[in-house]
């Protein structure tokens, strides 16, 4: 048997030699995909090597001749690999649509299972999405991808626009986040606000009782996430409930143990022992307000976790080819429909024109 999981049945990522040079570039011995229509569709997933280690990707498109987005996922340690489907596979009529699974998230957690203390670095993990992307773009015969992150996505969307613009049309930020400590502390004061004014004791326990950021507890972060989705969901339009119903590969015993140890894992990472993880390392600005691609941004106006003023004043600051910011009413940080439509429209009347 091959190094893949025997319950696929698709053409399969990992048959193929992946990108292994220093400076990321894709190794002359990828095999193209032959794309022989435009009605020839593309669905693959597997196991690519990069990074030093072998990571979970999948492709679904109904055009091989149709541009590429590349998703990068939240948390860390949220992949969409289980729900893209159902969020986004109206989108494969027109964008051939990839997702990863992070190092210490999902099936790439399932495959190389971290040592307790194996950090994760922002660095590392930039990396390795630029080399995902070189490599998909050459096996697709494409010259750049979309790139698209939320959330954490957004932090390591925006590190690899900065770091290899080369590779991409245009980045889309969605529940963008900026600073860790900018970030922190416009969510706190905003949501300490929204729970007094609610005359919510017990909520408001919890955020005095953690007190103002930053936080050395780790389990500050999800206190205090918790009362945010609470108060988001008063005035936010829910999600459909079929996004959250996973594909059978995605509900073994063994994928879901794996998706929730690379929950905790990547969110310790994250946050920190002592509030020392990867976020306490985030300063977008800091890396440069000019970039060489377009920046494109959807933002949920009641955004308690990435609050909307913190993002608009980021947006603000860029220079670049071109820039265009949604802000939706009716979202939050978590993705909605109004997102997923705000995200189409600038995908169609801007991003799109970009990629003839």
């Amino acid at each position: 048997m091959t190094t893949l999981r025997a319950l696929l049945l698709t053409p399969l990522l990992a048959l193929l030699p992946a990108p292994t040079t220093a400076d990321n570039a894709v190794s002359n011995d990828v095999a193209p995909f032959v794309c022989a229509s435009p009605a020839q569709k593309v669905d693959e997933k597997g196991f690519v090597s990069f990074g030093g280690i072998e990571q979970w990707v999948t492709v679904k498109g109904d055009s091989c001749a149709n541009p590429i987005i590349f998703f990068i996922s939240g948390g860390p340690g949220n992949p969409l690999s289980p729900y893209s489907d159902a969020m986004y596979g109206a989108w494969a009529k027109q964008f051939t649509l990839v997702q990863w699974d992070q190092r210490g998230a999902g099936m790439t957690y399932g495959r190389n299972p971290p040592a307790e203390d194996a950090a994760l670095t922002l660095k590392q993990m930039s990396d390795d999405g630029a080399e995902l992307a070189a490599y998909i773009a050459h096996r697709f015969g494409k010259p750049k991808v979309i790139l698209w992150g939320s959330s954490w996505g957004s932090i390591l969307g925006v590190h690899m626009a900065k770091a290899h613009p080369e590779l991409f049309y245009a980045y889309l930020g969605t529940s963008q986040l900026v600073s860790y400590r900018e970030n922190q502390a416009a969510s706190y004061a905003k949501l300490l606000g929204v729970v007094r004014a609610a005359d919510d004791a017990a909520s408001l326990a919890v955020l005095e009782g953690v007190g103002a950021p930053p936080w050395t507890d780790p389990r500050s972060f999800g206190k205090v996430r918790r009362v945010i989705r609470k108060y988001e969901a008063k005035v936010t339009t829910a999600p459909p409930e079929a996004w959250w119903i996973r594909p059978a590969e995605y509900t073994t015993p063994k994928a879901l143990a794996d998706y929730e140890a690379g929950e905790d894992y990547s969110f310790l990472n994250f946050v920190g022992l002592q509030g020392n993880g990867i976020f306490s390392q985030v300063d977008l600005p800091a890396l440069g307000t000019d970039f060489a691609i377009p920046m494109f941004f959807v933002e949920g106006a009641q955004d308690l976790l990435a609050t909307p003023d913190v993002a608009q004043r980021y947006y603000d600051s860029l220079k670049a080819p071109q820039k265009h910011l949604l802000l939706l009413e009716h979202a939050g940080h978590d993705p909605n429909q109004d997102v997923i439509d705000a995200e189409y429209k600038l995908l169609k009347d801007y991003i799109l024109p970009l990629t003839n």
